[in-house]
């Protein structure tokens, strides 16, 4: 996994223009989709409404997940350096 990752930062031209082409083909898809048997009139009105959503919706999912994590959930960064509580003078959150 290591290997391919370096592989992919080796390549960082190609990898953005892969995933703009991926982009490209989406939209085009989404644009092409039959819209007339829609269930509601958001999903008829608005163009690449799912799409918007499913952007928001994992946007949202990380800010709250971001939060949930730093608000005290998240161990501290040296954990696993000060195995107890006495060890460790320093309180890097």
């Amino acid at each position: 996994m290591i290997r391919l990752i370096d592989y992919l930062r080796e390549r960082i031209k190609a990898v953005i223009l892969a995933c703009y082409i991926l982009l490209a083909f989406i939209v085009t898809f989404a644009a092409m989709v039959d819209r007339s048997h829609a269930h509601t009139s958001v999903e008829r009105d608005i163009p690449f409404f799912w799409s918007l959503f499913g952007f928001v919706a994992a946007a949202v999912i990380i800010g709250v997940a971001y939060w949930y994590g730093r608000s005290g959930i998240q161990a501290r960064t040296n954990y696993y350096d000060c195995p107890l509580k006495d060890d460790c003078t320093s309180s890097d959150s």
